[in-house]
Order: C-alpha cells, then structure tokens, then sequence
C-alpha cells in the first residue's frame, strides 16, 4: 500500500472510531480511560496523528462492540509482512518521527546496516532460511533507511555500545565496510554517533536495546526489543525514565569526534584482518 493511500486509510480508521466513540455516547476521555490510554491520545487516534497499537484497537473493539472491526482494519493497515508482527508498527513511527533516538548494546542499528551485516544478521538468526527469504529481510531494512536520507529525514541519534564494533558480524571484510558505512553516515551529518566504550563500565540502560521516538503532534514513545518480542511504551512517565536512561549513556558515552576515530580504527583492524585470511 503506497504511504498516500495508507494514510488515507488511517484516516477512515479515525474517523470511523469518531462515529461509533460518540455513537456510543463517550467522549474521548471516557472511551481512554476504558481502553487505557488518555482521552488525548484517542483525539490523536480520531485524527490519525498517531496509530493504536493492536491491544489498544482490540479493546476500542470490546468497548464499543463493534464486533472486531478495528482489529480486522489495524490487521490489514499494518500489513508487511517482511516485518514481525510486533515490529510492524515500529516502521510506521519511524516514518513519522521528527527525532529517532537508538541505544545498541549488542548489533548495528537496522537503520545503519549494510546489506552484507543485515544478510549476515538474518542467516545468523535463520541458518535454514531460504535465499528468497534472506533478501526479503535484507531489502526491508535497507529500505528502512531510505528516511536518512530524505530532504524531510529525522534527527537521528545512535549510542553504539563497543560491542556493536568489536562483533566480527559476517567477518573482517563485511565488518570493514559496515563501520565505514557508519563513519561516512557520521561524517555527512545524516547521524550524530557516539560510542560507550568498554572502559565505561556498567552503564544505564543493561538490560537491552531501545529506541526513542519523537513526532511533531504526537507524545514521544519507547521501542525496547528482547529475542522474538518487542514493545512501544508510552506511558509518559516510563517515556519519561527511558529519556534519564538515554541521558546517562550520552554522558557515559565518547565524545563524536572520539568515537568517529574509535569506529575507523576498529575498522582499520579488520581491514587488516580480512588483507591476511
């Protein structure tokens, strides 16, 4: 579905939720606090400024008894299926962030991937897998990034843990290009990378990756991922311990032009490495 026609969709799934909200006889308020989000949130939903996540829609569906019908029209909107479910609406929200904030304990960002460490990533995870879906996946990340690059791209801050550069991902040659990658990112000012080097110790935020996204009409909100699993945060006070977090590992973290020099020595390592296997 072309990105004009989904919003378009978006916005019959908002006004639809206006017509049966107020034929049902709730305000916003009403219809948010039985749903569990605020009643701003579902002015952002009627205007389709802001997307429901699924549990969200399916207890608009119990609340109103409409017999399923925002949970079949979220189902067929957030419909790639390149994507796991959960994340599926991760990709929406980049679209729409004006700032996208990444903390990477362990892997490159998606958003920064080559194709060879995104290759390498999903063979890892699917040493099975057939090559039709290997490049599927590859394809997908790789247009994910195509945001960084539009004349309309977001803000976008990445804190590389050292891990993510001292992961031989692929081997030295496909190593060697990734963090070239990343530096030219860096250099061209479509990134702003820093690196929390192995020096700093214990550092905020250990329990895993996390993504924090900012939109012009919208709340901020947290993605955070585990193995096969993901969730969006937005309640605003957990928003608001997620956003200390971020703070703590940039304090922690190298400075730019510290860590641009630590990313094309790690590179300048594996290209030695690769130049004797």
């Amino acid at each position: 579905m072309a990105n004009g026609s989904r919003q378009a969709a978006w916005e019959f799934f908002g006004a639809e939720l206006k017509r049966r909200r107020e034929d049902a006889g709730f305000t916003q308020v009403e219809l948010g606090s039985r749903v569990f989000v605020s009643g701003g949130y579902i002015g952002q939903f009627e205007q389709a400024i802001r997307k429901p996540q699924l549990d969200v829609a399916q207890r608009i569906d119990e609340t109103l008894q409409t017999d399923g019908f925002f949970e079949r029209t979220w189902r067929k909107l957030i419909d790639d299926k390149r994507y796991a479910d959960y994340f599926a609406e991760v990709v929406e929200l980049e679209r729409a962030a004006t700032k996208l904030c990444d903390f990477a304990p362990v892997l490159v960002p998606g958003l920064l991937q080559t194709a060879a460490y995104a290759r390498a990533v999903t063979l890892a995870a699917n040493p099975f897998a057939t090559e039709e879906y290997v490049k599927e996946k590859v394809t997908a990340r790789l247009e994910r990034a195509h945001i960084l690059s539009d004349v309309t791209r977001p803000e976008y801050w990445a804190i590389l843990h050292e891990n993510a550069l001292r992961v031989p991902v692929g081997g030295p040659e496909v190593m060697t290009e990734q963090l070239e990658h990343i530096a030219a990112m860096a250099r061209e000012r479509k990134v702003l990378v820093t690196v929390l080097p192995y020096s700093a110790g214990a550092y905020a935020a250990m329990a895993g990756m996390m993504t924090l996204m900012e939109f012009e009409d919208a709340p901020p909100t947290v993605y955070t991922e585990n193995v096969y699993s993901g969730d969006l945060l937005d309640d605003p006070a957990l928003v608001k311990r997620m956003q200390g977090s971020y703070d703590l590992l940039r304090v922690a973290a190298l400075s730019p032009e510290a860590s641009l020099a630590l990313i094309g020595s790690a590179a300048e390592d594996y290209r030695r490495c690769a130049s004797t296997t």
